[in-house]
């Protein structure tokens, strides 16, 4: 699905994060109670070196703690709560909970890269995860043992580029998940979508939280639509 610039996913930007807490089961629970076709979300490495499911360097706007994650174990981070009494979780226990979910799975820093391909080999769950980041050197390890990627910061900006003078450049990936505008500048646009499905190369855009913008999205020939609310967007498409 996530790879098909024909399909039209709804996707649970970490999860129905606009109604309850982000990157928890009980948002990605929401989500697909709500109708969402896959999820959006975050992975970092906790100091024992797990795999966990969280979008900020700290804990401080998500929990009732404080601190680095990547200073605290997977038991010190699990104790606090992310909101309701939810916690944070694993990729392991997403990926387990939601085993016929398609995913993309952010990847927020270099130290994460190897727990992650771990997990998801151990999981079985190479072809349902698209894997993602901002840094293009987070990916490179995942390059290597054949993942499915999206572009990277580096390798979309290449491709919008190229898109503006009719040249297509390849690359190593598979997908593009990109916001609508980067500061003032518009990512996507007509001739940056025709570009990536003359490729073959699914576009799926964040946020997206209106019914109108994601019509209007549609129109251009975007595949996918992160939104924090699925539930809001399934019944006015």
């Amino acid at each position: 699905m996530l790879l098909d610039p024909d399909a039209r996913p709804v996707i649970g930007h970490r999860g129905a994060s606009g109604d309850f807490p982000e990157n928890t089961l009980t948002a990605f629970d929401a989500a697909l109670a709500q109708g969402a076709d896959a999820f959006e979300l975050d992975v970092r490495s906790t100091k024992d070196g797990v795999a966990v499911v969280h979008h900020d360097p700290t804990v401080d706007r998500t929990t009732d703690g404080n601190g680095v994650v990547a200073d605290l174990t997977l038991s010190e981070l699990q104790g606090l709560d992310a909101g309701g009494g939810a916690v944070v979780p694993t990729l392991a226990q997403v990926l387990e909970r939601y085993s016929d979910t398609p995913m993309i799975v952010e990847l927020k820093e270099r130290a994460v890269a190897e727990a992650v391909s771990t997990v998801l080999e151990q999981q079985g769950a190479k072809d349902r995860v698209l894997l993602g980041a901002f840094d293009h050197g987070v990916l490179a390890p995942m390059r290597r043992r054949g993942f499915r990627l999206s572009a990277s910061r580096r390798q979309t900006a290449a491709f919008w580029a190229g898109s503006r003078i009719g040249f297509r450049p390849g690359g190593s990936y598979e997908a593009f998940t990109v916001p609508e505008e980067h500061g003032s500048l518009r990512v996507v646009d007509r001739r940056f979508v025709d570009a990536a499905r003359e490729r073959g190369k699914p576009v799926h855009v964040w946020t997206v939280n209106t019914v109108d913008d994601a019509v209007r999205l549609r129109a251009m020939g975007v595949a996918g639509i992160i939104t924090n609310f699925p539930g809001a967007l399934r019944a006015g498409l």
